[in-house]
């Protein structure tokens, strides 16, 4: 019996020959915490009578949530954060470096085949690069810590084709929500996607990021795609790690297979106040938007921000309305001002914040108002998630955020390609 990509890269990591549903113990190739998570990582490790971590080379922290700090509580949380990496010699990522989920790969801490836990959920990211990676909790962060290992489940897997090509207009931030608006928010729980077809193979490993980001959404642990030649060429560009590539056998066992029809799909809305709330943009056309936000772990590459920049070009943002723009990193932020893009969108009214989550997690940047409909690039839609419960969000891709920005309500992008 064949083995899916977690079983290999679980059973590589452990040991063992290990299959869906055997409890494993394991060996971590890397792990992260971020402002919001490390604080009671680092209460944890204290409370655990640890006084070194197994392994400084393999820990980053990311200071992204609230970056910079917006009072004395955070700035409390971060100054713990900066003794901390310092004492244990770790990496650490400070105010205006970026969202940890794109420094993670863009730095080189991560290639195909790794085991990578973060304190964060959508750790998932890095699945576009053949890495199982998960989020866990910060009580699990200080014991891998500690010990350089953690034990897992090992899950079942779903799998997932996407067949035909993507239309114009459409991208794969549409990908996802049109398989989490199928499968439901709760639809892969405890499972790993393994991610295949066409559509995907023509996607840019940016682009591939945005898949497996949003894998927790639908509940999965992890959202796994194929080592192709793009993602080779990507990783050895960005790492001087050796990768470990794992495939999936022809023979192995999935607990479902789903086939959804790139071809045919519209650009799609996750509409308030929950993600799988999913419908093609026709359902919503003309909803006012008071708010634009294109950025985050989900959509805040340099890719992200050229499409926005492409429909934006000798436009305005609609007055009475405002788009902020997060870059996922420093070096995104500087490629968007060498190749014109940052400014660019500033000429057609984008107001840009640091690099980092920005305005999505909701503790400082861009807090709507009550009542306000926003349309934002990011992850989640649920209430208060950018800092306000009485707000509205809409979940969509960049091209269609910033063609909702152009008229003051939700928009085709296919009318500006």
């Amino acid at each position: 019996m064949g083995k899916t990509i977690a079983e290999k890269i679980l059973s590589n990591h452990s040991g063992r020959d290990a299959k869906a549903g055997d409890i494993v113990i394991a060996d971590l190739d890397f792990m992260i915490g971020q402002d919001g998570t490390s604080g009671v990582a680092i209460d944890s490790f204290r409370k655990m009578g640890a006084k070194k971590v197994a392994d400084p080379s393999k820990i980053a922290i990311i200071i992204d949530h609230s970056s910079p700090s917006p009072n004395e509580g955070v700035s409390a949380i971060h100054k713990k954060i900066r003794e901390f990496a310092s004492e244990q010699g770790l990496t650490l990522y400070d105010i205006g470096c970026g969202v940890c989920h794109q420094l993670t790969p863009e730095q080189g801490h991560v290639v195909p085949g790794d085991l990578v836990i973060g304190a964060d959920s959508h750790t998932c990211t890095y699945g576009a690069l053949n890495v199982f990676s998960t989020g866990i909790g910060s009580t699990d962060l200080a014991a891998g810590m500690i010990s350089g290992k953690l034990w897992f489940k090992v899950p079942e897997t779903m799998k997932v084709v996407y067949k035909g090509k993507l239309p114009k207009g459409t991208s794969s931030k549409d990908l996802i929500l049109a398989l989490i608006g199928k499968i439901g928010a709760d639809g892969a729980t405890y499972l790993a996607l393994e991610l295949y077809g066409a559509a995907i193979d023509e996607l840019s490993v940016d682009a591939r990021f945005t898949l497996s980001n949003m894998a927790i959404e639908c509940g999965a642990k992890a959202g796994l795609m194929a080592a192709d030649d793009k993602v080779m060429a990507w990783v050895k560009q960005h790492s001087q790690k050796k990768p470990d590539p794992q495939a999936a056998d022809k023979d192995a066992v999935y607990k479902q297979t789903i086939e959804l029809d790139a071809a045919k799909l519209e650009p799609q809305i996750a509409k308030p106040h929950t993600v799988d709330n999913v419908c093609p943009i026709s359902k919503v056309l003309g909803t006012p938007i008071q708010q634009g936000y294109i950025g985050t772990c989900t959509n805040g590459r340099l890719e992200d921000f050229q499409i926005a920049a492409k429909i934006l070009k000798r436009k305005k943002v609609k007055d009475g309305t405002r788009l902020i723009i997060a870059p996922a990193s420093k070096d995104i932020l500087m490629a968007m001002i060498a190749d014109g893009t940052y400014e660019s969108l500033l000429e057609s009214g984008a107001v840009a914040v640091t690099p980092g989550c920005g305005p999505c997690v909701g503790t400082h940047n861009g807090v709507p108002s009550d009542g306000e409909n926003v349309i934002s690039t990011a992850n989640r839609n649920f209430k208060g998630r950018m800092g306000n419960p009485n707000a509205f969000i809409y979940l969509a891709s960049p091209a269609t955020v910033a063609a909702s920005m152009i008229e003051g309500k939700i928009a085709d992008p296919r009318n500006y390609l």
